[in-house]
């Protein structure tokens, strides 16, 4: 099996790195169209801000890639809201591939950006598959202003202010807005369960 990270200027990719060789996932970094869609999964991580990382994926044309996949594709953090429509950061337009939007979180919420551990809930879909079973919901790492709003395609939630989505799906697009590969054994779940689509 065949995991491509793809490779922009957003991606945290070190740390995604580490988290797949603590699994031994074999996998490959790379923005080659040919490689990214010969893979059986894709992984598109990020940190950074919205609208700098849609310019960089227009020049690219990951644009236009990434949404046209057909193999299992996991976006995490500003990965998933770069698949979202839009982004009030900064007025951005992203891919589109879910039907919802992401708003700053408002200064009622307490510190902005959200960061540190907080619980997910209302767990559903096959990357979540056994922590339904643990004791108490589980906690995953967040560091992020803005959040999509929860909708048909949530898959998790986690409040914050407001209820938001922490993982959607929609088809074979997976999505995860806290950092599955620095959240501890809740994280190393996702991801084994990901690999394993």
């Amino acid at each position: 099996m065949t995991t491509v990270i793809i490779k922009y200027n957003a991606g945290n990719v070190q740390s995604v790195m580490y988290a797949l060789d603590r699994i031994g996932a074999d996998y490959e970094l790379t923005d080659d169209e040919n490689a990214i869609r010969a893979a059986d999964k894709v992984i598109f991580p990020g940190v950074g801000e919205a609208s700098t990382a849609m310019m960089y994926l227009r020049e690219r044309g990951l644009d236009k890639l990434i949404p046209s996949l057909t193999q299992p594709v996991l976006g995490t953090c500003v990965g998933m809201q770069l698949m979202c429509r839009y982004s009030e950061e900064n007025n951005t337009t992203c891919m589109g591939i879910f039907d919802i939007d992401v708003r700053r979180f408002p200064a009622s919420a307490g510190k902005v950006p959200h960061t540190g551990w907080n619980n997910i809930h209302s767990l559903r879909g096959p990357l979540t598959d056994g922590l339904a079973d643990l004791p108490v919901d589980p906690y995953v790492y967040f560091v992020h202003s803005y959040a999509a709003d929860v909708c048909p395609d949530t898959t998790a939630v986690c409040d914050y202010g407001r209820p938001f989505s922490a993982m959607l799906q929609k088809n074979n697009f997976y999505a995860a807005q806290f950092h599955a590969e620095i959240s501890g054994n809740v994280g190393q779940r996702i991801l084994e369960n990901f690999l394993k689509l």
